[in-house]
Parts: C-alpha cells; sequence; structure tokens
C-alpha cells in the first residue's frame, strides 16, 4: 500500500464528491484520482522518475500541487516543495542539494531557471502555465505519458517529501518525511479536529510548508472531505470564502488571525459553518484567540515543526480548551516529554526542551548524517522548543531555545515580553532579542511597530512591561520600527533582528 490508495479507494467509494475547489473549477475524487495516475505515468515515462527520485515544486497553491504529491507517492518518489519567497540562490541551493530530476513551476518563478541551468543542468524544467526553454508545459507531458504509472514494491516506509527548514541554524536542513509520517498525522488531524468525510477545509496557507500541507489539508483528502484551495492568503479572500463557501475547518497562523479579524468585513461575516479554528506556527497571543471565540467558534492549538509532520501537541474539539495559553497534550500517535541538557525527562512545571517520538517523525535530515545525529536521539527528537507541562501534561509552549535570554544567570523568554507588549493598545507588532552585556551578559532589547499616528513612547511602554513583569524582563532598549522579519507563516525572524541589532554580527553568528 502506499498513500495514493487512499485518494483511489475515496474516488471508488465516492468518484463524484468534490475533492478539491479552486478558483472556480472543482475536481471530484474521480478526476483527482485520473490526474494523479496520468501524472504518475508521465513522470515515469518522459524522465524516467522511479523510487528515491527527487521532484521540486515551485508554485503557489493549486491542484497541481496535490497531484504532484500523490503522483510521487504512488512512483516511490520524492516531493521537494520550494518557498517562492525566498531568493533565487536560495532556491538553487535547494534544488542542487536534492539534485532534482524534474522542476515544476509557475511562469511567475521562472527567474530561477538561468541559474538552475547554469549550477544544476540535470534538472528538467516543466511549466505549470507556460513552456519553458529546454523543458515542457505540464499538459504537453500528460500528452505524451505511456505506459504503466506504478513502480514495484513502493510502501509506506517509502520516503515522500524533503521539506527544507528556515535555515536560521546555517544552510537549510532538508527534513525527510516518509509516507507514514502523513499518514500517522492524518490520523492525529482526525482525532484533534474529529475530522469526517462530511467536512470542508478552507486552505489559505502556503503548501510549502507542512502546516498548510499537512494539519487539515492531505488528512481531509485522506479521510474524503472537500478542500478549497486559494493561491495565498489575503483577508478579503479568507473571509469571503468562508461566508460564501461554508467550510468547517481552517487553518490560520497568529499573523494571518490579526489580519482577518481587523479586517473591515470581520464583525459582519457569517462564521456559522466553522466548527473550529487550528491555528500554532508560533506562540498564540491570547487577545488574537479571543477574537474569534467571541465569536462563538472554538480555536484548537497546535504544537509542531517541519520535523514532526508538523502535529505533535494538541487541544482537540470537544476537549478541555480552559487552559489559556497551553498547546494541548502529546498527540494519539505520538509522545511528547520536557528534558533537561542531558535528556533527562523533567517533572510539572520546570521548563526545559520538548523531545518527541513517534511514526509522524522525520526519517532524517537529507544527506547531512551529522545533523541528524544531532537531532535525534534514542529516537527521540529534539525540537530546540522549550516549554513547561502542568501536573495534568498539558503543555505550555515558551520560547525557542536559541532564543531564550540569559540575563544575570536567570533565563529571559521574548515570548513573555512580547506578549504583555502587544497587550499595549497601541503596539501593533514586537519582536524581542538578547543584546550582548558585559555585567549581566545579555539584556533584553525591543523591536516594536506602534500603531499609525500615535504618540507611543520608549518610557511609557516600559512602566506597562513594569506593571507586569520583573526588572530583568524589562527590555534595556526599545527601537522603533515601520516592520518586523517574518517567515511565510508570520514568525519573528529573531536572527534578522540581530543583525539589525549589531550590523556588524556575521550572517554566521546570528546563525549559531
Amino acid at each position: 500500500m502506499d498513500l495514493c490508495n487512499l485518494i483511489e479507494r475515496n474516488a471508488a467509494f465516492t468518484p463524484d464528491k468534490p475533492a478539491i475547489h479552486f478558483e472556480g473549477v472543482t475536481l471530484s475524487y474521480a478526476d483527482f484520482s485520473a490526474r494523479i495516475a496520468l501524472t504518475a505515468r508521465a513522470l515515469k515515462s518522459e524522465f524516467g522518475v522511479g523510487r528515491g527520485d527527487r521532484v521540486a515544486i515551485l508554485s503557489l497553491n493549486r491542484p497541481d500541487y496535490l497531484v504532484l504529491l500523490y503522483a510521487c507517492a504512488r512512483l516511490g518518489a520524492i516531493l521537494v516543495p520550494l518557498n517562492w519567497r525566498l531568493a533565487v540562490a536560495e532556491q538553487v541551493f535547494i534544488l542542487s542539494d536534492a539534485a532534482a530530476k524534474v522542476l515544476v513551476l509557475e511562469q511567475a518563478f521562472a527567474p530561477v531557471l538561468p541559474a538552475l541551468a547554469e549550477q544544476h543542468p540535470e534538472t528538467v524544467p516543466v511549466g505549470i502555465d507556460f513552456t519553458p526553454a529546454n523543458g515542457l508545459q505540464i499538459d504537453d507531458l500528460l500528452a505524451r505519458g505511456h505506459g504503466d504509472d506504478r513502480n514495484p514494491h513502493i510502501d509506506l516506509s517509502c520516503p515522500l517529501l524533503i521539506v527544507y527548514t528556515s535555515g536560521t541554524t546555517g544552510r537549510p536542513k532538508g527534513a525527510v518525511l516518509r509516507q507514514e509520517a502523513l499518514l500517522w498525522n492524518g490520523v492525529m488531524s482526525q482525532h484533534m479536529h474529529g475530522l469526517t468525510s462530511d467536512d470542508h477545509v478552507l486552505t489559505v496557507l502556503p503548501l510549502f510548508h507542512v502546516g498548510g500541507l499537512n494539519i487539515q489539508t492531505t488528512p481531509a483528502l485522506h479521510h474524503g472531505a472537500t478542500v478549497t484551495l486559494h493561491a495565498r492568503f489575503t483577508p478579503e479572500s479568507t473571509l469571503a470564502a468562508i461566508v460564501s463557501d461554508r467550510p468547517t475547518l481552517t487553518v490560520l497562523v497568529p499573523a494571518t488571525i490579526q489580519a482577518v479579524t481587523e479586517h473591515p468585513g470581520w464583525a459582519a461575516a457569517n462564521l456559522s459553518s466553522l466548527k473550529a479554528v487550528a491555528t500554532g506556527s508560533s506562540i498564540v497571543p491570547p487577545a488574537l484567540i479571543a477574537r474569534i471565540t467571541a465569536r462563538g467558534v472554538p480555536v484548537l492549538q497546535v504544537y509542531g515543526s517541519t520535523e514532526t509532520c508538523p502535529i505533535a501537541v494538541y487541544t482537540r474539539l470537544g476537549g478541555n480548551l480552559s487552559r489559556a495559553g497551553s498547546t494541548g497534550l502529546p498527540g494519539l500517535c505520538c509522545e511528547a516529554k520536557i528534558i533537561d541538557k542531558d535528556g533527562d525527562e523533567l517533572p510539572a512545571g520546570k521548563a526545559g526542551e520538548i523531545a518527541v517520538r513517534g511514526p509522524n517523525l522525520f526519517f532524517e535530515y537529507w544527506g547531512n548524517a551529522k545533523a541528524t545525529q544531532q537531532a535525534i536521539h534514542d529516537g527521540w527528537y529534539r525540537t530546540g522548543d522549550i516549554a513547561q507541562r502542568d501536573a495534568e501534561g498539558y503543555f505550555f509552549v515558551l520560547e525557542r531555545k536559541n532564543n531564550m535570554i540569559i540575563s544575570g544567570g536567570e533565563n529571559v523568554y521574548p515570548a513573555e515580553i512580547e506578549r504583555v507588549l502587544s497587550e499595549h493598545p497601541d503596539v501593533v507588532d514586537c519582536g524581542v532579542i538578547g543584546r550582548p552585556d558585559p555585567r549581566w551578559d545579555e539584556v533584553p532589547v525591543a523591536f516594536v511597530v506602534k500603531r499609525q499616528g500615535c504618540a507611543l513612547e520608549a518610557e511609557t511602554l516600559r512602566a506597562h512591561l513594569q506593571s507586569q513583569l520583573a526588572r530583568f524582563k524589562v527590555p534595556r532598549d526599545i527601537v522603533f520600527v515601520d516592520d518586523l522579519p517574518r517567515t511565510a507563516l508570520g514568525k519573528v525572524q529573531h536572527h534578522l533582528l540581530r543583525r539589525i541589532d549589531d550590523p556588524e554580527i556575521s550572517e554566521t553568528e546570528t546563525r549559531s
């Protein structure tokens, strides 16, 4: 059995059921399954794609993305999703590192092709909406496909995805996820969301990230539900889809929650179809969650990473959602614990690193045995995230380990300071880092985006912070900026803030 069999079985049970809605076009499960078979046949016959070969995609969200994923599963090949927000040099590094046999891309991202041809000419380009030089357009490719659309000896142990991390610790690392990781991740998604074939998932987050791909999208397709896919997120289109398409589930990260809830149409939007909104990616300010729950929609939190596919710890629909700030319990099919620097489990109330073990874990970092050995110890993946749990086992994520500030021997968590800053009505956005200090080792420094037109001053913010935080946690310096560097899913890039704070810091030092 391979993961594509789930799509085929859903097509057999409910051939006319909508699988994917996209820009006015609907693919039924029968259509979806047939397109996967055509794509697999063409990749195999025209390019010799077989077990273990890498096929990359550089595109906004579209059905081709999901077709290609399951075609790779059918062939035992590996999909390499590329972040379209990266610079060309970063994209070419990933394509070269993964030694991609084929690159499927939209014309908007064609600027990568000259550099790719120079540095990795073995990669064949396939255009989704154009015909690249020395390549094919995808419909022409499908028309030329012939022969068998399967490869022998394919099962759930085959790697299916190489998803590259953001590169905050040096060059990006490619986390290899097997087909079975997506299968068990889907089981936990079903448990988290109460997911059934009657659900309708709205996907607005990018599919190049495991959050957009695997929290709800692939689990919905495995269970025979319907997915409405947006090419990219905008608050206008998201609200309009909730009102008109009536989805039951969606995933929004803090940055997109803020954008949607601040849109003029938010107050009047009919949200009655939503049985829940899931969120995660970074620590979620309680005030943002309250904006949604005030409208009668439960908010489910999920913790994980690229390396966990990503579902690892979560709150679930119908479960206990009363613990403010908690990301929930270890998932149905995996284990999680809090450990000290020696790997020993810590008791409730003690902060330490989150470790995860289970069939949803990544298999290895592509071509990087040293990094794999550093990350996985006796089957436990050490996440680099700091958290604590309460007496009932509920997890509370505090900070990334490499973001933690040690000031005068005290651990200072930037997320805690950021939470208090964000509660000030004139603060739109904020990020906190540690600055080297000769006396205290490090002191916190805050970067703040203030509400347009307000006269907010640093001393006002310090007074606000001092009313809620210990003195050593109050930032030594508050820097007002126009915006903050963020990832595609809205995480503040603290390593870039450190470079802004001290331009003489090298890229290597900020990533250490």
